[in-house]
């Protein structure tokens, strides 16, 4: 195992061991402010097996990582074109750009409102919202990553017979794919931080409702539940982009 798994592992086994000592040993947290690992044990089992807010584990995670993924898969789609668009092609930067810096101030919160009163209170509204804070890091990073392609390689390609279309194919896009990437793991975070807010209004089912349920019932245990939850998916699929950017680039991949 490489060493900084093995730290990893020590340091929140260690986190770990410091809870139990602090929660269910020492005393020296209330109860009613943190739970022990019992009381939180206690309360996976419960969502686990019986349900809770509407569901059980499961189904709450389930439920937020579709939504994650629509609206993530939405912005990407949308975005990398035109933040590519902008970078290669200065008449289509003059001419989108002045409405996105206008646009992109907004906090993606504070389009939940306006999203409720266009889509309702079901699921497009969420994957909206999760949408606006996916698309602009994906639209950035990707302008940015064009705008930096080195000039040199583009002129090469060009002075050996290259047509655009393939300049385009062997040049822009592995040179600006690096940062095309870090766009894509910023938007994914985004996604997932704008999830949980999104939720918290009119859900029925998903990680966010159970937050909203437990803190209602003042449920610490299953407050901290649905944060590990949450932790744990967004990791999963911050490291199944990870696998996946190492697999379409090879040569930027660690031996």
């Amino acid at each position: 195992m490489r060493r900084s798994v093995v730290t990893g592992i020590a340091t929140i086994g260690a986190l770990l061991v410091a809870w139990w000592l602090a929660t269910s040993v020492l005393g020296l947290v209330s109860p009613a402010r943190f739970p022990s690992p019992e009381a939180f044990l206690a309360a996976l089992d419960r969502i686990w097996t019986q349900g809770y807010a509407g569901g059980t584990l499961i189904e709450h995670v389930v439920q937020s990582v579709r939504l994650v993924f629509i609206g993530f898969l939405t912005a990407v789609v949308i975005g990398v074109p035109l933040g590519f668009a902008m970078g290669y092609d200065r008449r289509i930067e003059a001419f989108v750009n002045p409405v996105f810096l206008v646009l992109r101030p907004i906090p993606p919160l504070a389009w939940i409102p306006l999203a409720i009163v266009w889509f309702s209170l079901g699921d497009a509204s969420k994957v909206f919202v999760i949408f606006v804070s996916a698309f602009v890091p994906s639209v950035i990073n990707t302008y940015t990553g064009v705008r930096n392609v080195r000039k040199h390689l583009v002129e090469a390609a060009l002075v050996h017979g290259a047509t655009r279309g393939r300049v385009i194919r062997e040049v822009y896009f592995p040179d600006a794919s690096p940062m095309i990437f870090t766009g894509l793991r910023l938007s994914l975070q985004a996604s997932w931080t704008t999830l949980v807010a999104a939720e918290l209004v009119g859900a029925f089912l998903g990680l966010g409702r159970a937050l909203q349920t437990a803190y209602r019932d003042v449920n610490t245990p299953m407050i901290l539940v649905a944060m590990v939850a949450i932790a744990i998916a967004g990791a999963a699929t911050t490291i199944l982009l990870s696998k996946l950017e190492k697999r379409l680039i090879r040569w930027r991949a660690e031996p």
